[in-house]
């Protein structure tokens, strides 16, 4: 059975953005989560309507990926460069409440929970999930013609 390491990032956490979006209750976009930039570093809000349940997937992927992880190191991984005009960009971490909203809305559902003082990690719902979408999306690019090189 292929697991998340497996299938390719982008495909996951589409399948399972809309899986978040038809299937749980417990997920839904705040009211300022239309207005709000996800970060110091953005200049912009996010410009997908759905951006709420493509990030929950993320963290999902990501909790999956790096284990027990806590919204500082999250913060760290979903971070960008800021930039400052003509002087050297640095890095800067991405807003707090972007992360861990999500990630409490995720644990309503059940899906994730807290771990002592590591941080968030998959339930064995979460688990579940993850390991089906997974492959659901292995089978559908298995089944897909390839193109031919050109």
């Amino acid at each position: 059975m292929p697991t998340a390491f497996e299938v390719p990032a982008n495909e996951l956490i589409n399948r399972l953005a809309k899986h978040l979006k038809e299937n749980v209750s417990e997920i839904s976009p705040p009211p300022w989560s239309e207005y709000a930039k996800t970060g110091a570093h953005k200049e912009r809000p996010p410009q997908d309507p759905d951006w709420w349940y493509a990030r929950c997937a993320s963290l999902l992927r990501k909790i999956y990926v790096h284990g027990p992880v806590g919204v500082s190191r999250l913060r760290v991984q979903y971070g960008g460069n800021v930039g400052r005009g003509n002087s050297p960009e640095h890095h800067g971490r991405a807003g707090g409440s972007a992360i861990r909203e999500p990630l409490q809305q995720l644990q309503k559902a059940e899906l994730v929970a807290i771990e002592g003082r590591k941080g968030r990690k998959l339930t064995k719902q979460g688990l579940t999930l993850l390991n089906r979408t997974s492959a659901e999306v292995a089978k559908e690019l298995k089944a897909r013609p390839r193109e031919a090189p050109s």
